[in-house]
């Protein structure tokens, strides 16, 4: 899903809702460098979960500074090398009235990072011959794309996991008013489907490229259609389970919290406003395109994963990775999108594969690399402003460029 500020800025396309709104500013920049040596990461059995001591080096400083400068109530980040070797960051607190400790590698909502594990299981049913990428989607879903400018029949299967559909986004319908009258709704797909066709087409399919939370709702309903089964259960059996991620789920209908040891998340409906716990709330809003919990480590091994061929055929794989230009789809600058997934360069040269993603209380941000070396990094708050933002993919480029 996306953004849930008051200001539009160009932000990439890595929400639960699509970041389309700014708050409060904050002007504080975390520029990392100097990362971990080599050497220092200790090798952590699969699916480990350990408690690291404090450390000084680079990672351990720029959580810090995400937290003193930029206010952020927690980080938390799990990084590894390209050798496999991990480690997991906290810095903050878990609860602000508390003062709890971050829980290591805790779980929180990844808001559109679920649209990549959607992504993948659509190309997994195109590899299986059961989905043409350039068929429309009047095709499997007839009658159901209709609306100002828009037509089911003109636009392809391709075109919604690219977001250059032009479908709109119902971002704004959902996240609107959030705290008072949002957080606790239940939505079914049908009502996100309905809220973003009611607005007028961005432009024809193929002329543009637009974040919309609308495309993955849309390929939801399509993986329904297709395998007669709920998109939460095709994720689990295709997905998390085919690699073993252990501490990440699609909550069930009407679960609100989130299960395993996690940090409290935080939300300002408005600039200037105190933050409010929205720990508790209903995702049915994000569905197939924000739902998820998952944690740090996780999500490494989920992209690493997908990237290293372990969830798709290579014909499948090379059309993921096969990428349109996606404005404003970055902080730090314009980055290109594939089919549920986006570039992230590095500074210290060559492209990362990404996605991120927000929702009222977490964001988290993401990089992964061909050889290996995966950074992720939650914070449980939505930043502030695009120097903010920058501040989060500045932490996660330095931490790959280790």
């Amino acid at each position: 899903m996306a953004d849930f500020r008051d200001a539009p800025h160009p932000a990439r396309p890595s929400s639960a809702f699509a970041r389309r709104k700014m708050g409060r500013l904050t002007t504080a920049a975390v520029v990392v460098t100097g990362l971990v040596a080599a050497g220092a990461l200790a090798p952590l059995a699969a699916g480990a979960r350990t408690v690291p001591a404090k450390h000084h080096d680079a990672v351990q400083q720029g959580l810090d500074s995400l937290v003193n400068d930029d206010k952020f109530p927690a980080t938390l980040a799990s990084v590894r090398d390209k050798d496999g070797r991990v480690r997991d960051y906290t810095a903050g607190v878990g609860d602000v009235k508390t003062g709890a400790p971050v829980p290591v590698d805790g779980e929180v909502r990844i808001g559109s990072n679920t649209k990549t594990f959607t992504a993948t299981v659509v190309l997994q049913l195109v590899g299986e011959g059961k989905i043409d990428l350039d068929a429309p989607i009047e095709k499997y879903l007839p009658n159901l794309v209709r609306g100002d400018g828009i037509d089911g029949h003109k636009i392809t299967v391709r075109q919604l996991l690219q977001h250059t559909s032009g479908l709109p986004d119902y971002d704004v319908d959902v996240t609107d008013d959030y705290v008072a009258t949002k957080q606790h709704t239940h939505y079914e797909p049908r009502d996100l489907l309905d809220l973003g066709l009611s607005h007028k087409a961005v432009f024809a399919p193929g002329t543009g490229w637009s974040y919309s939370n609308t495309n993955y709702v849309v390929l939801g309903l399509l993986v329904q259609k297709i395998t007669g089964r709920p998109v939460g259960e095709e994720i689990t059996h295709r997905v998390i389970d085919r690699i073993g991620l252990r501490h990440t789920y699609w909550p069930a209908l009407g679960d609100q919290s989130i299960h395993g040891p996690h940090p409290h998340g935080y939300f300002s409906p408005a600039p200037g406003t105190p933050m409010t716990d929205v720990t508790t709330s209903d995702p049915s809003a994000g569905w197939a395109a924000g739902q998820m919990i998952s944690t740090p480590r996780d999500l490494n091994r989920f992209f690493g994963a997908l990237v290293d061929g372990k969830l798709l055929p290579p014909a499948q794989l090379k059309q993921m990775e096969t990428t349109v230009a996606a404005p404003g789809s970055a902080g730090r600058g314009d980055e290109r999108y594939g089919l549920g997934l986006q570039t992230f360069t590095l500074s210290c040269g060559g492209t990362a594969w990404s996605h991120g993603g927000d929702y009222p209380g977490y964001s988290t941000t993401n990089a992964v690399s061909t050889d290996g070396r995966a950074v992720t990094l939650a914070t449980t708050a939505l930043p502030t402003s695009l120097n903010v933002l920058k501040d989060l993919e500045n932490f996660v480029d330095a931490a790959v460029c280790e």
